[in-house]
């Protein structure tokens, strides 16, 4: 554990009150949205300016101390786990917008500052900012910025790294790194893009400039009811080959379905096999001609379809598919919510054989998903007071990334490999990739200081998976209790 003179040494580097060492008081930050991970933190930092962030990693960096970045706390893969031994530096007080540019399209924020909040700083003047998570309410950018998050609009759109133009980074080394820019090329390596969705481990973020759009004139709402997984699976890939790029093009499948309705009243057919929700924006002509395209093609695949009447009814659609998380409540007390990204003409088998899986390991599993770019999100159904639940809801979460990887996927899309998917992450990536990994970062942190022990993991221990996979004839998982 680190000496009682680096708390004095922190807790000048802050504004009174920026330290938290109570062990009740930092027991709130001893998890992120993967609450079966849990830890508490030495020491919980709250800079409230960048010198001040500069100032804590100095410390740690003298001192050796680990450091983990938090923004939120939303993350469902474990990335802002804090160690016992370690500050958890946590971003949440620095939330002010620095600036809205209307010539350039542009914001530039501190990285506290929630995601809906961007759009609700610029909407006066007919802007926003396109990645919308379904935690939009409570997440913030930096945090999205970590975990290059996506949303249910970035099929059109793009993932974070595509509408984040520049960034301030603070490193362990004590540089303060400036990338990208408003309309700046900068020659060499493209690091802006390196650090987005590195995962706090390269340094930490405390500037961000993101594009922002013209708020599209007309936006249409398409309600597609399936009875077969296989011919709403066949719909995504006829909608795009078709040349048609949705803004958001979404999945259910019926226990997804049910328990959305039920919570939100959203107006979905309770007894579809599966539902998708297409949204299509853009000027008035272009999108009428769209709709009437994928009307048909929807139709012609044995959707049973019906368009949203109105902004209200479009809000309503939306509403359900965000509130399908919240939603699980109704039907277990507890779930787990995996994600991984397969190609979109797998769709369909990959489902089949997740609903195989789900009667293997005797848990139920709700389907809701970016259909449009292949990012599954299965919610296992579990009670963690029923003895084995939740060993089996993790065994099955770990099959269902292995089956991601082999129909050509990846363990994740958005969520990020934390903890949650570092023996996943041995699967997908050669030990030479690895090695890669681990040479970047250490380009950036040689001590190892910056969220050590997450998203990528050591060789040593993908070999002795990998020796576990000779012997027994498949990859075993351990369960999460090993972190």
């Amino acid at each position: 554990m680190p000496k009682p003179h680096v708390l004095r040494r922190l807790a000048a580097c802050l504004s009174p009150g920026g330290l938290i060492t109570d062990a009740h008081a930092v027991r709130p930050f001893e998890t992120d949205g993967l609450t079966a991970i849990r830890e508490r933190p030495w020491a919980v930092a709250l800079p409230e300016t960048a010198g001040q962030v500069r100032a804590v990693l100095g410390v740690c960096r003298d001192e050796g101390v680990p450091v983990v970045t938090r923004g939120a706390g939303t993350g469902l893969s474990g990335g802002a786990r804090p160690r016992r031994d370690g500050v958890l530096l946590t971003l949440s007080k620095m939330r002010r917008v620095k600036e809205v540019d209307l010539d350039a399209c542009t914001a530039t924020l501190e990285p506290g500052v929630t995601n809906l909040a961007i759009s609700e700083a610029v909407r006066e003047h007919g802007l926003h900012y396109a990645p919308d998570p379904s935690s939009q309410i409570a997440c913030s950018i930096g945090g999205n910025v970590a975990e290059n998050a996506g949303g249910v609009h970035c099929l059109k759109y793009g993932l974070t790294v595509h509408n984040v133009l520049g960034l301030r980074v603070q490193t362990i080394a004590g540089d303060e790194l400036v990338l990208g820019g408003k309309g700046l090329e900068q020659p060499g390596l493209d690091l802006l893009a390196v650090m987005i969705g590195s995962e706090g481990m390269l340094g930490v973020i405390t500037e961000v400039t993101v594009k922002l759009l013209p708020l599209p004139p007309v936006k249409r709402v398409l309600l597609a009811a399936f009875g077969d997984l296989q011919a709403a699976g066949d719909a995504v890939s006829a909608i795009i080959a078709a040349g048609i790029v949705p803004a958001g093009l979404e999945m259910m499948d019926n226990p997804a379905i049910r328990a959305a309705e039920d919570f939100a009243a959203a107006g979905y057919p309770r007894d579809a096999t599966a539902v998708l929700l297409c949204e299509l924006d853009g000027p008035k002509a272009q999108v009428e001609t769209d709709t009437e395209r994928v009307r048909q093609l929807l139709e012609t695949g044995g959707a049973a379809v019906r368009v949203a009447r109105d902004e209200a009814e479009r809000e309503r659609l939306w509403k359900g598919r965000k509130s399908a998380f919240p939603a699980m409540g109704r039907l277990a007390p507890d779930y787990y919510c995996m994600d991984g990204t397969i190609p979109r003409s797998a769709l369909a088998q990959v489902l089949g054989d997740i609903a195989e899986l789900s009667a293997e390991h005797g848990l139920r599993v709700a389907n809701v998903f970016h259909a449009g770019d292949g990012n599954l999100h299965p919610l296992i159904l579990f009670d963690a007071n029923e003895p084995g639940e939740a060993d089996r809801a993790r065994a099955l979460g770990d099959a269902i990334l292995r089956l991601c990887v082999r129909a050509g996927g990846t363990v994740t899309g958005e969520h990020g490999v934390g903890v949650e998917k570092l023996d996943a992450m041995c699967e997908q990536f050669s030990a030479a990739e690895l090695d890669q990994f681990h040479r970047l970062k250490a380009a950036f942190d040689p001590r190892g200081l910056m969220n050590p022990g997450k998203a990528v993991p050591s060789l040593a221990r993908c070999s002795e998976l990998g020796g576990m996979r000779v012997h027994a004839g498949k990859l075993p998982f351990p369960h999460l209790e090993r972190f």
